[in-house]
């Protein structure tokens, strides 16, 4: 059987990749662009392609896809109504038939979407960013038509991916956006001088010329695994209409956790120029742990979740949740001690130059000590949102959000007047922990608690704290220093440590134990 750890470590690479070059990317913007008006506008303008991409795609329809696929090819014991179940090739066959199915339906559904976003532009996007001038809105909206086509193409990308997924191709889906980064990196430095009284113009391009190489990327290993898409319309499969009922609230509980962010936004809109783009960069670096381990963590237990709980395996489907648990831990706490102490040091390396200058990194590095205190709590919220597809409990997550971005609103309001962008990041971090500890408390009774889980939590956080002081000690020893020293050699000392740590703890069994696919 494929094993929980080498397909996490391959997603992480993969994702990792995908992330360093992201970094690369928001270098090359904050040189040309910083902390400024005109990236402000392009952030409101990518803010509901963007919003619609996790509502429509990579968001709701991956995480229903995935289990119904999935048992569609395993032949579970609570298939739809019509699945074919002698052997193997049926089994596959008929959901060949339901993803094609699928991707018709989104070929109606597209175009509709993205011709609507484009001709309502000058109506939706004032009601995002209020605070904005005339020729500011008047830029967002121009921006806004540019990259709403990205929707369509981000959304047959996530389907593509979703099969992947299913077939434990997790490398080939995990690496896709690698092109995304390099579309927009193209976009930077290479469209973008071709406006020269308009840049940001070339940024937005970018934002398509990425966008149709994430999808093309996939296209050689959907071939791989044999899947040939076909215009279907009618007949619907019968799993249309469940994937219809999973999305629906996946779609609610999205839509609910996205305004959070744009009532950041809004507020952010408000602030001096730059506000918005400062809580940009802060969180290109807070989900770089998070896209990298905790999407890595808990795309490769979704499919297997979905499996286990179609086999009626409760055992295993604990096991899962331990080692999606204890693994998201173990990787995103020391992320969270190292950005705490040297996250301005890596602001200062990474973006500080050109038109990026120390006021707009002392900005954006408050947000980010504030953020990063969500790290946990948000990588939490992919393990348990997932569990909760998996398991057919898709109103939980809706109720967990709602809580959550009430909780958000509150403290944006009450924290924005004395901490401005800091304060909005920390209302972010807050209603991250409310979200995690809802879903929990609806995941308890699936996850059986083990004295080993609990040694294992407990050294993980004992040597998080531990790993916070040595990484300390050491930037606090080096004064002032240039910044890739400073960032470097902490760095480097903190991981010797925490190697050590798990080479002669407890934690050494927890990732042996990872890679054993065991019914408990």
């Amino acid at each position: 059987m494929r094993r929980l750890a080498r397909d996490v470590l391959l997603m992480a690479l993969a994702t990792g990749l995908s992330r360093i070059l992201g970094l690369g990317r928001e270098a090359a913007i904050a040189n040309r662009f910083g902390a400024s008006a005109a990236y402000d506008a392009f952030l409101i303008a990518f803010f509901v392609p963007h919003l619609l991409r996790s509502l429509l795609a990579e968001g709701a329809l991956s995480t229903a896809f995935v289990p119904i696929y999935t048992r569609l090819m395993v032949g579970g014991k609570d298939e739809a109504p019509g699945t074919a179940l002698d052997g193997a090739a049926l089994l596959r066959r008929d959901a060949d038939r339901f993803a094609s199915n699928v991707l018709s339906l989104l070929l109606v559904l597209f175009p509709v979407i993205v011709a609507a976003g484009i001709l309502l532009a000058p109506y939706y996007v004032p009601f995002l960013a209020s605070g904005f001038s005339a020729n500011k809105m008047a830029l967002a909206v121009t921006l806004t038509r540019i990259v709403f086509p990205f929707l369509a193409l981000i959304g047959f990308a996530a389907v593509f991916m979703g099969i992947l997924n299913a077939h434990h191709r997790f490398f080939a889906a995990s690496f896709a956006p690698v092109w995304f980064n390099v579309g927009m990196i193209v976009g930077v430095l290479v469209v973008a001088p071709r406006f020269p009284d308009q840049p940001i113009l070339g940024l937005a391009l970018g934002v398509l010329i990425g966008g149709a190489g994430q999808l093309a990327s996939q296209l050689p290993a959907l071939r791989g695994l044999g899947f040939r898409p076909r215009f279907q319309l009618l007949p619907l499969h019968p799993a249309i209409a469940e994937l219809g009922r999973r999305i629906a609230p996946a779609v609610l509980a999205l839509a609910v956790a996205q305004v959070n962010l744009l009532v950041d936004n809004k507020i952010a809109s408000h602030l001096p120029d730059g506000g918005i783009s400062a809580l940009q960069y802060a969180m290109r670096l807070f989900q770089l742990p998070l896209g990298v381990f905790a999407v890595s963590i808990a795309t490769a237990l979704l499919p297997r979740l979905s499996a286990a709980r179609a086999r009626g395996e409760t055992g295993r489907v604990s096991r899962y949740l331990r080692d999606g648990y204890a693994a998201t831990a173990l990787v995103l706490l020391p992320a969270m001690a190292g950005l705490l102490v040297i996250g301005r040091d890596v602001i200062r390396l990474l973006f500080e130059h050109g038109s990026f200058g120390p006021e707009a990194a002392a900005r954006t590095a408050a947000a980010l000590s504030a953020y990063v205190l969500g790290l946990l709590p948000y990588g939490l919220v992919y393990v348990q949102s997932r569990a909760c597809y998996a398991f057919g409990r898709t109103v939980a997550p809706l109720i967990a959000s709602a809580f959550a971005v009430g909780v958000n609103v509150a403290l944006d309001l009450a924290l924005v007047g004395s901490m401005q962008e800091a304060g909005l990041a920390l209302a972010t971090a807050v209603a991250g922990a409310v979200n995690a500890i809802i879903l929990f408390v609806f995941l308890r009774r699936s996850l059986h608690w083990t004295a080993a889980f609990g040694k294992h939590l407990l050294t993980i956080g004992a040597g998080t704290a531990a790993l916070g002081g040595v990484a300390f000690m050491t930037r606090s020893l080096l004064g002032d220093v240039p910044a890739w020293l400073a960032v470097g050699l902490p760095t480097l000392v903190g991981l010797a440590f925490y190697a050590l740590l798990v080479r002669f703890t407890a934690l050494r069994s927890l990732l042996s134990g990872l890679g054993r696919e065991t019914t408990d």
